[in-house]
C-alpha cells in the first residue's frame, strides 16, 4: 500500500469525512488498487451488490447556442451547417416513441438559443407531460435555467422561473454545465458561461422547491488537481446545506465527465487516461460522503470501462440513452444506444446485481414496455 493512503484508509473505515489534502492524495496516488478498494468499500456499504440502470431517452432540442465554449463541439449558430431546433410537435413525437419503448425518463437539454421565447420551454414541457404523463422529464442545465430567467426578464427570480417550469412538467434537473468550479478555468475555456456561484444557486433554488438534481464535473483539460478537489468540496457543502435545512430536493448523483478533445478548440489537449478516470470516480465516491450515487456515463467512458468502474465506487451505469448529440466518442454519430439486455449483461459480468431504477432511484418492475414502481399499479 502507498503509505500516504494509510491514514486516509483509517478515516474511510471509521466513516470520517476526508479533507481537501486527503482528496489530493487520492488523485495523486499511483496505488490505484488500494484506492479502488477504499471506494468499493464505501460503495458496498451503501448499495451492497446492486448496480443501477434506467431506460431513458436523451433529447437535445437544439444545438443553436449564443455561447462558443472552447471545449464544445456541439454548438452551432443559426444558419450554420448542421444547426437544428425541434418544434414542440417534434419533441412530443420523440417522447411518444420513448414511452412506446418503455422509457421512464426523458433527459432534455440544449444550447442557449438566442431567439426562442420562454413560452417555447413551458409549452415544450406541458405538451410532453400531457402526451406522456408518466414520463419523468429531467431537463435544462443550470446554465439553461439562467438563460431562461434572462429571456423571461426575471434574471433575479430563479425561484419563479423554476416554479413555472415545474408547474409545466419539469421533474428534476440534470447536472450539466458545472464544468469546473474555478474562475480562471471558466474565463479561459468557458467564457460567458455562468460561474460556480450561479450554478450552485440554481440548484439551491431547485432543492428548496423540492426538485431533485444531479451534479457533474468536467475534468482532464486545463484544470488543476486542486481545482477538481475544490469543485467536490463545493458540491459537498451545497449538499450539506440542503440536508441541514431539510429541503425535499437535493443532489442525487454526481457524474464525473472526462473531457473529450475531438473537434473542439481544445483538441490539442490529450484528455484524461483511463487510470485518471478511475482515480476521479473513486475520489468522488470517497470525498462526496453525502451523495448517494456515483454514475459512470458510458457514452463518454465506454461500456467496458463502466463495468470496471463498478469496482471503483460507481453504482450507476446510466441508461439506454438512444440519441445523444453532445459528445461522440470514436467517430460515433448521434445514434448512441445500448439495449437493456446488454446493460444487464454488462452488470452481471462485472459481478453485480442489475436493478432498474426510475429517475428518483426507485426500483422499477416491468414486463416489456409496461412498468411500475415497486408496490404501485402498472404504468404504461
Amino acid at each position: 500500500m502507498d503509505t500516504a493512503l494509510a491514514p486516509i484508509a483509517d478515516k474511510v473505515y471509521a466513516g470520517q469525512r476526508l479533507s481537501a489534502d486527503d482528496g489530493l492524495t487520492l488523485l495523486r496516488t499511483r496505488d490505484i488498487h488500494t484506492l479502488g478498494q477504499l471506494a468499493n468499500h464505501v460503495r458496498r456499504e451503501r448499495h451492497g451488490n446492486k448496480a443501477y440502470y434506467n431506460i431513458n431517452r436523451h433529447l437535445n432540442y437544439s444545438n443553436i447556442c449564443a455561447l462558443s465554449c472552447k471545449f464544445c463541439a456541439f454548438h452551432r449558430k443559426r444558419g450554420d451547417e448542421g444547426a437544428y431546433e425541434y418544434s414542440v410537435d417534434d419533441a412530443v413525437a420523440e417522447a411518444t416513441k420513448a414511452v412506446a419503448a418503455g422509457a421512464t425518463e426523458l433527459h432534455m437539454v440544449g444550447g442557449l438559443h438566442p431567439f426562442l421565447p420562454f413560452s417555447y420551454y413551458t409549452d415544450l414541457l406541458s405538451a410532453i407531460h400531457s402526451a406522456a404523463p408518466n414520463l419523468h422529464i429531467k431537463a435544462f442545465t443550470a446554465v439553461e435555467i439562467v438563460h431562461l430567467a434572462r429571456i423571461s426578464k426575471r434574471p433575479n427570480d430563479l425561484t419563479a422561473v423554476l416554479s413555472d417550469l415545474k408547474d409545466a412538467g419539469l421533474g428534476s434537473l440534470p447536472g450539466g454545465g458545472a464544468e469546473v468550479f474555478d474562475d480562471r478555468v471558466h474565463d479561459e475555456a468557458f467564457k460567458g458561461k455562468i460561474r460556480s456561484d450561479k450554478w450552485l444557486d440554481v440548484h439551491r433554488h431547485a432543492h428548496k422547491l423540492g426538485l431533485m438534481s444531479n451534479a457533474t464535473i468536467l475534468y482532464g483539460h486545463i484544470e488543476s488537481l486542486e481545482d477538481r478537489i475544490h469543485h467536490l468540496e463545493l458540491l459537498r457543502e451545497a449538499q450539506d446545506e440542503a440536508i441541514n435545512e431539510g429541503h425535499q430536493g437535493r443532489f442525487q448523483t454526481v457524474i464525473p465527465l472526462p473531457f473529450i478533445p475531438d473537434d473542439s478548440e481544445l483538441e490539442h489537449l490529450y484528455g484524461p487516461t483511463a487510470l485518471d478516470d478511475l482515480r476521479m470516480l473513486a475520489t468522488a465516491r470517497l470525498m462526496l460522503d453525502n451523495f448517494s450515487h456515483i454514475k459512470a456515463f458510458w457514452i463518454m467512458q465506454t461500456l467496458p470501462f463502466s463495468q470496471t468502474a463498478l469496482d471503483w465506487g460507481v453504482d450507476d451505469m446510466d441508461g439506454t440513452v438512444v440519441w445523444y448529440d453532445i459528445t461522440k466518442v470514436g467517430g460515433a454519430d448521434n445514434h448512441q444506444e445500448v439495449d437493456v439486455s446488454t446493460l444487464r449483461r454488462a452488470i452481471l459480468d462485472a459481478g453485480y446485481e442489475p436493478v432498474e431504477r426510475d429517475t428518483l432511484y426507485r426500483t422499477v418492475e416491468r414486463t416489456g414496455a409496461q412498468w411500475r414502481l415497486a408496490d404501485q399499479p402498472v404504468t404504461v
